[in-house]
């Protein structure tokens, strides 16, 4: 591994710790960076995604697509990690923190946003993930 790759969790603490000061700092600049939106997605958001998304969509073999039948194994394990435990697990997890753990702390109303975000964030993969194991 790479200085970068072995200290990323370092870079990563960096950036927060950067991005929070500078939030500070400049709070203006960070509302009317905010304000840029369309359809409730912010281009600065929708910019920085990409650019940490098409490294790795540059290295997939797309021709490979044609070829996947023949070793299903690891696209019927994805189907089955993706669709049938994570949905249920991260239900699992939300009622367990959302109306056991925190419910002192969330009205539940909140708590039920909350768990239906947490079975949406566990039904849809990562899109980093899935050029990775594309």
């Amino acid at each position: 591994m790479g200085l970068f790759e072995r200290y990323l969790s370092i870079w990563v603490a960096l950036a927060i710790a950067i991005g929070i000061g500078l939030g500070q700092l400049m709070p203006g600049a960070f509302q009317a960076l905010a304000a840029l939106e369309y359809a409730n997605v912010n281009f600065a958001v929708a910019i920085l995604i990409w650019a940490m998304v098409w490294p790795m969509m540059i290295g997939v073999d797309f021709t490979a697509m044609r070829r996947v039948g023949e070793k299903p194994k690891g696209l019927i394990i994805t189907l089955v990690v993706n669709w049938l435990i994570k949905p249920f697990t991260m239900a699992a997890l939300g009622v367990l923190f959302f109306r056991h753990v925190f419910s002192a702390f969330i009205p539940p109303s909140d708590a039920e946003g909350y768990i239906a975000g947490l079975i949406l964030l566990g039904a849809a993969p990562c899109t980093a993930m899935v050029f990775v194991w594309s």
